[in-house]
C-alpha cells in the first residue's frame, strides 16, 4: 500500500497538514533564524536562496508538511515524509524544524507521534537522518525512542551523507 505522505494530523498541541505554495512567507519567518540552524549541517539554510531550494524541493517531494501551532493557527515550522523505499519497507522523516519559542521537547514530541503512528501504518521502519554533530536533534532523537544505526550514513537509495547519522523507529 502506498503510504500517505500528505495527510493532515491534529493533536493537542499542533496541527500538521500539507505545505503549500503560499505558505512560503509564514514559513520561511520561521526558517530565517539563523540560530535554528546554527548545529545543522547546512548552517546558511536561514539565508532566503539557501531556504528557497530546500521549500521547493519540500514542495517537490510529494511529502512536505506544515506545522501550525493548534492554538493560534500560526505557522510555526515544517517537516516531511520522503524517501520511500518500498523493498526495505522504509520511509524517511526529516528536515523537520520548529520556530525557537516552540524548542524544549514538547511540541517536537508531539509532531514526531503524529508522524509516526500516521505512516506506521503504511511501513514498518521509519529512518531520519541527523547531523552527526547536531547534539540537539540527536538528543530530541533519543527522547521520542530513536535508535541509532551504527555504521549508517546513508538514506534508502543508498545516497551517503558523512556529516550524519541514522536512527530508526520501527512500527511497535
Amino acid at each position: 500500500m502506498t503510504p500517505d505522505r500528505q495527510p493532515t494530523l491534529h493533536g493537542e498541541l499542533v496541527t500538521i497538514r500539507p505545505l503549500r505554495p503560499d505558505d512560503w512567507d509564514a514559513v520561511y519567518a520561521v526558517a530565517s533564524d539563523p540560530l535554528v540552524w546554527e548545529l545543522h549541517p547546512v548552517k546558511e539554510r536561514w539565508q532566503e536562496p539557501v531556504f528557497r531550494k530546500f521549500f521547493d524541493e519540500a514542495l517537490a517531494c510529494g511529502g512536505g508538511l506544515a506545522i501550525l501551532d493548534k492554538a493560534t493557527g500560526a505557522v510555526i515550522g515544517s517537516s516531511r515524509y520522503d524517501f520511500w523505499v518500498p523493498e526495505e519497507d522504509e520511509i524517511e522523516i526529516g528536515w523537520t524544524f520548529l520556530a525557537r519559542a516552540y524548542w524544549g521537547g514538547t511540541y517536537n514530541r508531539e509532531v514526531k507521534r503524529l508522524m509516526l503512528d500516521h505512516i506506521h501504518r503504511f511501513v514498518n521502519r521509519v529512518v531520519f537522518l541527523v547531523g552527526q554533530d547536531n547534539h540537539r536533534s540527536r538528543g530530541a532523537m533519543a527522547k521520542i525512542g530513536g535508535t541509532l544505526i551504527p555504521g549508517r550514513n546513508h538514506r534508502g537509495g543508498g545516497q551517503v551523507f558523512p556529516d550524519h547519522v541514522v536512527y530508526e523507529i520501527c512500527r511497535p
